[in-house]
């Protein structure tokens, strides 16, 4: 089973009543949980690990996972509050507001033993619930069970909105990248965490820490792939009419470990001995499932027969 664990949530993302005015329509979304759903759809048996209420959002949530055929047997339902973001888009970029103070996601704890990691082929995690403790504190440990059994694999996806101090943050991400095995990150994430850094340098130098695989995805032009011995590799992005860029790195990221997984890749000696060949492949198969989730409004990943 691949496990996608962290945020799964309710965005109020932009539309128009009948008469033309500004509102805002509620669906399920959470960079991790959109990353269950991708991987689910595109046909991996997928499990998500988070937080989540008992009360009518997270009924929604549940349902949403459960009719991408996601396994809820890793779900911790608690009668807290489910985290509520409102998307603002901004040349199609996507901005955002949280309410995320005392929800079942940002106080959901990791019991020991609680999910067989040796039965995992990848555990995921990422975004709202690394921000801050005592969400990002429990992920820690989870990681850290995780690791000595399983691929980890790592997407910050930055949110300064959330963020009370950068530094604390950068520090927090880089605790996480020293169990990563696949890390991606946005070119806007990489710029809100390192300043205008080399990327080339910054990837030897996660390359060097034991990383195997970094993606940096850069929207319309494409990803950089960065991979000890298969060097650094350039994947041009899909040519499509763009209706927004919810969910785009969410199934790029998903599709990615999809195609590693169908590959036999998911192995740390199998991850250090691909080729640039295999990784491009793999890259392309994320980029296209990538290309149809921002063709249509909002976080809506493709199924597997949806790419021919």
């Amino acid at each position: 089973m691949l496990l996608s664990c962290g945020d799964a949530l309710i965005d109020f993302v932009p539309a128009k009543t009948a008469d033309g005015a500004d509102a805002y329509r509620y669906v399920v979304g959470g960079s991790c949980l959109n990353i269950a759903v991708a991987m689910s759809r595109l046909g991996a048996p997928t499990g998500m690990v988070a937080g989540v209420s008992t009360d009518m959002f997270g009924e929604m949530i549940a349902a949403h996972l459960a009719a991408s055929k996601v396994d809820l047997g890793y779900l911790t339902r608690a009668d807290a509050e489910t985290t509520l973001a409102f998307v603002k888009l901004v040349n199609g970029e996507a901005h955002y507001a949280f309410y995320d103070e005392t929800t079942a996601a940002r106080n959901w704890h990791f019991a020991a033993g609680s999910i067989p990691f040796d039965q995992v082929a990848v555990v995921h995690v990422g975004s709202t619930t690394l921000v801050n403790d005592p969400s990002s504190a429990e992920y820690r440990k989870l990681v850290a069970a995780a690791r000595p059994h399983t691929i980890v694999s790592l997407d910050p996806n930055c949110r300064p909105s959330l963020t009370k101090s950068r530094d604390d943050y950068r520090q927090r991400m880089e605790d996480f990248m020293r169990d990563t095995d696949i890390l991606r990150m946005s070119d806007a994430d990489f710029e809100y965490l390192y300043d205008g850094a080399d990327w080339d340098a910054k990837a030897a130098e996660w390359l060097g820490m034991g990383i195997r695989l970094v993606a940096v995805t850069r929207g319309g032009d494409g990803v950089v792939l960065y991979h000890a011995s298969a060097g650094r590799i350039e994947v041009a992005a899909a040519k499509v009419t763009v209706a927004d860029t919810i969910g785009a790195g969410d199934t790029f990221q998903a599709g990615l470990l999809v195609a590693l997984y169908e590959g036999g890749f998911l192995d740390r000696d199998r991850l250090a001995a691909m080729t640039a060949d295999e990784i491009s492949a793999a890259a392309s198969f994320g980029i296209r499932a990538a290309a149809i989730t921002v063709s249509r409004p909002g976080a809506n990943p493709p199924w597997r027969h949806e790419l021919g």
